[in-house]
């Protein structure tokens, strides 16, 4: 739910910067209602998204009203040592630090002052979002099969043969890589990807790219991004999903581009996804440490 909202600018943004750095999410209107807690202090369900919803709102208001500072720091992102996975104010304040010496010292006081406005949102964020963890932590122990968006999976590769979860199955592990042809650092690994086809095959993995753009059979995008393929030497599957699948729709929340997940032979995901290229060897060494991790527990379940 919250990392679907969080960059929902970003791609906007990064378009506009000919995707420099690259996010994705759909856009929001901006409405600053405050509904979030019951009289008794616990939070239902849907009083507890749409206050999650009014507060992201709020953040993306902070990005448009400061529209062009913003953009700079966006295209930045894919350039700094600071870490996505942890706090989106730590996060964006690192990538500030990271590269301050391109800023005005006017531009650095309106980022300064709006990171602590967003960061008493993400405050607010963190205590809806807490209230939920036990119960939402049950149901995916629950229905933790259900949950893998690779369950009852289809597709077909870019030569219009049909792909279904028997391409996971038929692997000890399956590297799937999400891109886009318009996206620089996506296009610039893909020759590393086919290497990294290349090595694990033999040890009973495959690496598979799934391009957002092609999806329900675009032929015409279809061509490019083959096209683009072809020009870097890469020559493992590539896929075209139904966007309303469950595929499509983890796809389709992923916030940055390019990202690499590992899926296990039974459909699970894996691990943490990889944000950023292979072609960076610190990337390269850690989705390899993975990679075979998942392979020896492939093993040693047989």
């Amino acid at each position: 739910m919250k990392t679907n909202k969080k960059f929902l600018t970003i791609l906007t943004l990064c378009i506009a910067l000919l995707l420099t750095a690259c996010g994705a999410t759909d856009a929001a209107d901006t409405d600053k209602t405050k509904e979030s807690l019951t009289e008794t202090g616990t939070v239902s369900t849907d009083s507890s998204d749409t206050a999650l919803d009014d507060l992201y709102q709020q953040e993306n208001q902070i990005f448009a009203d400061h529209e062009a500072v913003w953009n700079k720091v966006f295209g930045m992102m894919r350039k700094s040592n600071a870490d996505p996975s942890g706090n989106y104010a730590d996060y964006l304040a690192d990538t500030i630090e990271a590269n301050k010496d391109s800023f005005t010292d006017d531009e650095l006081k309106i980022l300064t002052d709006d990171i602590e406005t967003i960061r008493k949102i993400e405050d607010q964020i963190a205590e809806i979002e807490s209230k939920h963890t036990a119960s939402d932590t049950a149901d995916q122990k629950n229905n933790s099969e259900d949950a893998s968006p690779f369950k009852n999976f289809s597709g077909q590769d870019f030569d219009g043969n049909s792909v279904d979860e028997s391409l996971f199955s038929g692997n000890a592990v399956t590297v799937v890589n999400f891109w886009f042809t318009g996206c620089k650092p996506c296009v610039a690994e893909l020759s590393k990807l086919n290497e990294l086809n290349d090595a694990i095959r033999s040890m009973g993995g495959e690496v598979v790219g799934i391009n957002t753009e092609t999806f329900d059979g675009n032929e015409a995008a279809i061509d490019e991004a083959a096209s683009i393929l072809e020009s870097q030497g890469a020559k493992y599957r590539n896929l075209s999903i139904d966007s309303s699948s469950e595929a499509g729709k983890y796809a389709s929340d992923i916030m940055a581009f390019p990202t690499t997940i590992l899926v296990d032979r039974n459909g699970n995901i894996v691990g943490d996804p990889l944000l950023g290229g292979i072609d960076n060897q610190n990337n390269y060494d850690a989705l390899m440490k993975q990679i075979q991790s998942v392979i020896d527990a492939d093993s040693t379940n047989k």
